[in-house]
């Protein structure tokens, strides 16, 4: 029952990032008559189903989070690519691009150097002997990339091309916000548990104290800020692009973000009095001024 159940979730994954890619590509460049933002979603899985291989033979996490930073580089490099085919490289698709690439480079190799440092990921533990769960989260994986990413990748690959104009200026200044935000954080933090004084203890100094996840927050700013840049040459279904901040927004909040580390540090912490304060005086997601 559980492996029929985790093959229709696989199933479902699949067919959204099929319809996502179907709406996105309409007047979209193409290579060889086939959708280039249609095959960047194409490629987005691919290299998840690849990288699962030796993952789960080995039963490791560890490339999961730098499987998905290069691929974010790997599909936005290819929407640029390609595009140039059916209409010209303009200014505000360099942006996106160089936009999205940097912010992978810098996460991707963030994470890769703290699951290093740390030697595992312990949200697989239950899940990586289990060959379609585990492969249904590689799965989740492509379908988060896509859906992230679709602003700028939909931008992109658009047929339509406008001069860079306001909404380009107000996009890239916030999403140089929202990227030094989640830079500093994850910085703060990092100095933070590299302290052996700190070991057992919760950070609430820096951006820390005004937000309880700051960086999950500067993660939200800057694909809004992608999105806002995007606006001006989406067409017709090409909106379905603007679901790539809302879905960052909801993941985060609602699934594997906030609740999950709120419900880590409250049974870490949960009943001590300074963590209690702390929770109650400082916000969950957007600082506090």
């Amino acid at each position: 029952m559980k492996n029929l159940l985790s093959l229709i979730v696989l199933v479902v994954l699949v067919l959204i990032g099929y319809l996502v890619a179907l709406a996105g590509s309409q007047n979209g460049a193409t290579l060889g008559g086939a959708p280039v933002f249609m095959l960047a979603v194409g490629l987005a899985f691919i290299i998840q189903w690849l990288a699962f291989i030796p993952s789960y033979f080995f039963q490791t996490e560890k490339f999961f989070d730098l499987t998905g930073s290069l691929t974010y580089i790997t599909v936005t490099g290819l929407a640029l690519c390609y595009s140039r085919y059916n209409v010209p490289l303009d200014e505000r698709s360099i942006l996106l691009g160089a936009l999205v690439i940097a912010w992978a480079v810098r996460l991707g190799s963030f994470l890769f150097g703290r699951i290093r440092k740390a030697g595992k990921d312990d949200r697989f533990d239950e899940i990586k002997p289990d060959f379609l769960r585990f492969l249904n989260v590689w799965t989740i994986q492509g379908l988060w990339i896509t859906f992230t990413a679709a602003a700028a990748l939909v931008a992109i690959t658009s047929t339509a091309r406008k001069e860079l104009d306001v909404f380009a200026i107000v996009g890239a200044l916030v999403w140089v916000i929202g990227f030094v935000i989640e830079v500093t954080a994850d910085a703060q933090k990092s100095r933070f548990n590299a302290d052996p004084s700190n070991k057992g203890k919760f950070i609430r100094t820096g951006l820390w104290s005004r937000s309880r996840h700051p960086n999950y927050f500067g993660e939200i700013v800057l694909w809004i800020g992608v999105a806002i840049i995007a606006i001006p040459v989406l067409q017709g279904w090409q909106w379905v692009a603007m679901i790539s901040p809302l879905f960052v927004t909801l993941l985060l909040t609602r699934v594997s973000g906030v609740p999950l580390l709120e419900k880590k540090a409250d049974k870490k912490w949960g009943g001590q009095s300074d963590y209690e304060e702390y929770k109650k005086n400082t916000p969950v997601l957007i600082p506090r001024l």
